[in-house]
Formats: C-alpha cells, sequence, structure tokens
C-alpha cells in the first residue's frame, strides 16, 4: 500500500507524468542501454525500434500508478500476472530491478527538470518498488512452480523435427537434452534465445502450437519481414535459416497466462494468420481430453497457402463429435478444400451463431481483436468470457480500460 504522503502526491502529480510518460521510458532506454549493455541482451531490440517497448513500460507503470490511488480503478492484477510471465520467459533476474528504477527515476527528472522536488520523486520511486516487489515476488513463484534457478533460467533443446508449412512459416519440434520435458498449460509460449552472427543475444517467445506430449514441445515460427521502415525480424529468420533437426536451441520454461483451464462449456476459437499457434494447440489437446466438447473455430488468413497448421486442425476437427471451422480468406478464397470452403474477404461474425455462454480464445493483431470482441459484445458474449493473446509488448492490456473489459 501506497503512504499517505505519497498517495497525495502521486494523485497531484499522475496526470503530469502520464502526458509525459512516453516521453520518459523513451529517455530512460537509452541511458540504461548506455550503462548497462548486458541489458539489451534481454530487451527486444526490434520493440525499442518502432516504440513499441517504451509504451508498454509506460503505460503500465501509469496503470499501476492509478491502481493505488484509485480503489474503484480496474484489478491490476491480471497484468501483473501477465508481465511476470513475460519476465519469467526472458528470464530476468530479481537484481535487475534496482538497475530499472535507478535509471527509470533519472528518466522522470530528465524530462520533467525541475518539476519534480525530492519529495515527489520520493513518491515516484515508492510507487516503483511496491510494483518491482510484487513482481519480484511473482516470478520467484512461477520460477520455483516451473523448477527453474533463476539464475541459470535457460535449457538446451535439440530440433529433433521441423516441417516448413509454408515459404513464411515453419515449425520445430523441440526436445530437451536432459530429456526432462517440463509441464506445460495449453496456451502457453517459451521463449528462444539466439546468439546472432554479430555478436548480439536476442530472445523471442513463441507459443507452444501443440498440446502437452511429455516428451517434446512444438513451435511454429513466421519469418518477420521489415515493413515501413520497421526492422527485420533477427530472431525468426536466423532460426529459419539455421534451426535444422539436430541443432541444439536454448529455451525458456513455459511461461504465460492464456491457458485452456478444465471448463467443459462451449468454446469459441478465433485467430487470424500466425495467431493460428495457441489456438492450435487448444484445438489438439481438447481432441484427446473432451473430444465431444462444443467448439467452434474462426480463422481468418492471407490465402490457403498461408494458412499454417491446415492439415493437422482438420484432422483433430473431423475426429471430434461437435467442432465445427470456418475460414475466411483474402486471397483465393476458392482454392480452400471443399470439405471445409473458405469464405472470401475478413473475418465477419456478424451473423454466424455463437453459444452466449462460451468462452472465446482469440489471437492474432490488435486490430483484429478489437474489432471481433465488439462484434462478439454485440452478439450478447459477456467481457469475461472473452480472453486473449498477443505477440510482444501488450499494448492493448496496459490500458486499464481495456484490461478490465477484455480479461
Amino acid at each position: 500500500m501506497l503512504s499517505p504522503a505519497s498517495t497525495a502526491i502521486v494523485k497531484a502529480t499522475a496526470g503530469v507524468v502520464a502526458e509525459n510518460s512516453v516521453a520518459i521510458t523513451e529517455r530512460f532506454y537509452p541511458h540504461m542501454f548506455a550503462a548497462h549493455p548486458e541489458l539489451m541482451r534481454v530487451f527486444n531490440a526490434a520493440n525499442q525500434a518502432i516504440g513499441e517497448q517504451p509504451r508498454a513500460l509506460a503505460a503500465s507503470v501509469v496503470a499501476y500508478a492509478v491502481h493505488l490511488i484509485d480503489p474503484a480503478s480496474p484489478d491490476f492484477g491480471p497484468i501483473m500476472n501477465r508481465i511476470a510471465h513475460k519476465h519469467v520467459s526472458l528470464g530476468i533476474k530479481s537484481y535487475e530491478y534496482p538497475i530499472v528504477g535507478h535509471h527509470l527515476m533519472w528518466a522522470i527528472g530528465d524530462v520533467l527538470g525541475d518539476a519534480v522536488t525530492p519529495e515527489i520523486a520520493a513518491a515516484w520511486e515508492e510507487v516503483y518498488w511496491l510494483f518491482a516487489c510484487q513482481l519480484v515476488a511473482e516470478e520467484g513463484r512461477l520460477y520455483a512452480l516451473g523448477g527453474t534457478d533463476p539464475e541459470h533460467p535457460w535449457r538446451k533443446y535439440r530440433v529433433v523435427e521441423r516441417t516448413d508449412e509454408n515459404p513464411e512459416i515453419f515449425s520445430l519440434i523441440l526436445a530437451p537434452l536432459d530429456g526432462k520435458t517440463p509441464e506445460h498449460q495449453t496456451g502457453q509460449y517459451v521463449a528462444i534465445a539466439v546468439d546472432l552472427p554479430d555478436g548480439a543475444r536476442q530472445v523471442r517467445q513463441y507459443t507452444i502450437s501443440s498440446g502437452p506430449r511429455g516428451d517434446s514441445l512444438r513451435v511454429t515460427i513466421k519469418r518477420v519481414h521489415g515493413i515501413g521502415g520497421t526492422p527485420e525480424g533477427q530472431v525468426s529468420n536466423w532460426l529459419g535459416d539455421n534451426a535444422q533437426p539436430g541443432s541444439t536451441l536454448e529455451i525458456s520454461q513455459p511461461s504465460g497466462d492464456l491457458v485452456l483451464g478444465e471448463s467443459e462449456g462451449p468454446l469459441v476459437l478465433v485467430s487470424a494468420g500466425i495467431g493460428i499457434t495457441p489456438i492450435a494447440a487448444i484445438v489438439e489437446d481438447l481432441s484427446r481430453r473432451q473430444p465431444d466438447r462444443q467448439v467452434r473455430i474462426f480463422h481468418a488468413d492471407i490465402s490457403h497457402t498461408s494458412h499454417a497448421l491446415y492439415n493437422n486442425l482438420r484432422r483433430q476437427v473431423l475426429s471430434m463429435g461437435d467442432a465445427k471451422a470456418q475460414n475466411w480468406y483474402e486471397e483465393d478464397a476458392e482454392s480452400a478444400p471443399t470439405l471445409y470452403p473458405a469464405l472470401p474477404g475478413f473475418m465477419d461474425l456478424a451473423d454466424i451463431e455463437i453459444p452466449s455462454d462460451a468462452t472465446v480464445f482469440m489471437c492474432g493483431p490488435l486490430p483484429f481483436m478489437q474489432a471481433i470482441r465488439m462484434t462478439l459484445l454485440d452478439k450478447g458474449i459477456s467481457a469475461e468470457r472473452i480472453h486473449y493473446e498477443v505477440f510482444g509488448p501488450d499494448l492493448w492490456a496496459q490500458n486499464p480500460e481495456n484490461a478490465a473489459a477484455a480479461d
């Protein structure tokens, strides 16, 4: 709990800090990396380049401060939990938090100048440390549950099989060298750490696109190409060029809070593009454990050729008693197999029958998920039944209004 004196100061200054939050974090990262270049091996360089990471951090800190000073604000717990899972997958260590705190407070002073009195600085430092201590505690719990030593968070896996789904997407089946596949919940992800040719080390998170198998896990990866000035995907392209059967990769413990769970009611799965990966894991799991559960699967893609994991999904859907799938293709919808004809254009669920008591899982680009969510709400699906996964910094969840509505 924030002290009474700090609560009053944060209430008085939250608007100014929020207004300048992105500028603060944009100053923070370069200053921290200049002093601690080793941390560049943890943070996603692409998200830094396009500004997503600074915006995500700024939104998180402001949302947490609002949570502390306003009892009526949305529950911050889901955001805290999601951040902790991301940090565990990246191998974040508790002793890195003082480094972040020091440079974040420097950035606040640098941007706001003389307006930051010692009292204001102390109040916002208290906010940061309350945030940090809760994250350290939750991350410690997750490391312990995963049987991971935080000082040695990476395990070596061998690529035992590779499938090129199409020219841009490939799947890797990975088995741990020590033979001990960690338990994971359906819908979780792992991070892969890669040492690039220029000496940089980068980490990226990829959904486990298979259900629990016991001896291996599958990831399905799309090569990321720079568009409109955005950088090429360093890790996805390196893996696409180099990850072959026999290759060894460093993998994190499975993480992620969007998981299937044990419920039995109707389930609606919505995805677009490479967002098919958690959906594929869920369908594989359901086909084994709950083959008679009512499941409706809706997917949007560029074309049938670009639709990753299609054959696996079709086989599993056919094996289930009450599963149905519908696809939308922007191009060449007529090329889809006649057994599952695709509709042309963009996904439109307005006229699709969906059980009002269904639980919904979504994965895809943010604008896509926001549009689908509005359609589902209009169809009577309650907001608390709509869950989502997003690749990269979760800019949607870190908006308090969206977090309350979507989780």
